[in-house]
């Protein structure tokens, strides 16, 4: 007899991966405050910004698990970071034209 998959099936991650991610996410936060720091003019808020969108895929991907699950969650992320895309530009047009 064959058995049926119950979809219980556990992911398992080294404890290694996440001490690299967290060293990783301590480190974007050090260089995030050190940015906020330094006077870059129009582009201090531009690189804080693309500093976060790495540490929240970060923490997305690893300790979400979102990278080993199934591809419509990956579907519905994509959902979402366009729908957030599109009320930030709303948002900005809004606020240039005022």
């Amino acid at each position: 007899m064959q058995e049926k998959n119950t979809g219980n099936s556990h992911h398992i991650i080294d404890y290694s991966t996440y001490v690299f991610v967290w060293v990783m996410l301590v480190g974007l936060t050090a260089l995030t405050v050190t940015i906020a720091g330094i006077n870059l003019g129009d582009y201090t808020l531009v690189v804080a910004l693309f500093i976060a969108l790495i540490k929240a895929s970060l923490v997305i991907a690893i300790f979400m698990h979102i990278k080993l699950e199934e591809p419509i969650f990956k579907v519905f992320i994509a959902i979402i970071l366009a729908t957030l895309a599109v009320i930030f530009i709303l948002t900005f047009i809004d606020y240039t034209f005022r």
